[in-house]
């Protein structure tokens, strides 16, 4: 009867393994989904500002979401495959698929917490030079636009002030139409509107752009960061149940 019992008891243990390995898949569908969407989300979402950064580590974490949140999709259906047939096979490679994306999600979690950690710096050093050297110049319509949505989505005018403006290539080498600042920075955008720099006429922001900016980015940043390494962490209990349920068949098949 104590074998029977202990029978049973193994019988329980392999069938409480098989559930929770089912539910944690729905949850790690969910996961994925998060995370396809968060890597989408970051690349669509003023994706015109990426051509403004000086490095490109903010759209890497981007690619990385978005790549492990497609291997999610594919895992997840291994792993109700694996659970369902019972096969040690199945579950080794649903295992290493967990463990990749694991891997995957944390590098792009990490990546985005140290991008986070120097942006201020870098929007300081690079952003200014490239608004007043490459806007409104031949070959550099990507940076044209870039500038022109981002000052009308935030409402700002210049790096720091509308005053950068005065020492940019674009002012300077058209003295004939008579601008101080870009038609972009006008609350309402008419033709060389851009010639009167009066509170009244354009945006002016303290700290100028680089802070709305930054505040952009930051916030995307610890949302990739956050997703990333909230997901890999709930792998970790995918791992436990897999290989639990690994040596639960293993022990059965002998």
């Amino acid at each position: 009867m104590s074998a029977v019992y202990k029978d049973d008891q193994e019988d329980w243990l392999t069938v409480c393994l098989k559930y929770m390995l089912f539910v944690f898949n729905f949850l790690f569908w969910v996961g994925g989904a998060a995370v396809l969407g968060v890597g989408v989300w970051t690349l669509v979402e003023k994706s015109d500002y990426l051509s403004l950064l000086a490095s490109s580590t903010f759209a890497v974490s981007a690619y990385i979401l978005i790549l492990a949140g497609g291997l999610v999709v594919v895992t997840g259906f291994l792993g109700c495959c694996a659970v369902i047939r019972e096969q040690r096979s199945c579950l080794s490679t649903y295992f290493c698929f967990l463990l990749l994306i694991f891997l995957i999600e944390l590098v792009a979690g990490v990546l985005a917490y140290v991008y986070y950690q120097r942006l201020s710096e870098e929007l300081k050093q690079h952003l200014n030079q490239t608004m007043t050297e490459n806007y409104g110049q031949p070959g550099q319509e990507a940076i044209t636009v870039a500038v022109n949505r981002l000052q009308q989505d935030f409402k700002c005018c210049g790096s720091n002030s509308s005053h950068d403006w005065m020492m940019s290539v674009y002012i300077s080498s058209n003295p004939e139409e008579d601008r101080v600042v870009p038609d972009s920075c006008c609350k309402t955008i008419t033709p060389h509107c851009g010639r009167r720099d009066h509170p009244s006429n354009i945006y002016k922001v303290e700290g100028g752009c680089i802070t709305k900016l930054e505040g952009f980015l930051a916030d995307h940043l610890l949302v990739i960061g956050a997703v990333g390494i909230g997901v890999a962490c709930l792998q970790i209990c995918g791992m436990v149940f897999t290989s639990c349920l690994y040596k639960r068949i293993k022990m059965e098949a002998y």
